[in-house]
């Protein structure tokens, strides 16, 4: 399965990987291997995990506080990224773009 990140998504990430840059540069390494384990689960078992709403799932990851929105297209085979998400943020926010 393929994926593809929603530009919003992508701007999140790098936002994410940015500040734990900041702050050491050896944890913005460790976000990006956590995200990279993250998105390998989800294309391996893209349903494993809880619907938000409607076909959006969320899938954590496991050191950092963030979770992946996504949903999959299976005519394209494809698993859509819509949203790298800190879970403290309004967990509705990303719930906007269109892809």
């Amino acid at each position: 399965m393929n994926y593809s990140l929603h530009p919003e998504a992508v701007r999140e990430f790098d936002k994410a990987t940015g500040y734990y840059r900041e702050i050491q540069p050896s944890l913005s390494n460790k976000f990006e291997d956590d995200f990279d384990f993250t998105l390998e689960r989800i294309l391996s078992f893209p349903k494993a995990w809880p619907i938000m709403r409607g076909d959006f799932r969320r899938c954590l990851l496991k050191r950092f506080p963030f979770g992946i929105i996504y949903k999959v297209d299976k005519k394209k085979d494809m698993c859509l990224i819509f949203a790298v998400m800190h879970l403290h943020r309004n967990p509705r926010y990303w719930e906007e773009p269109e892809f």
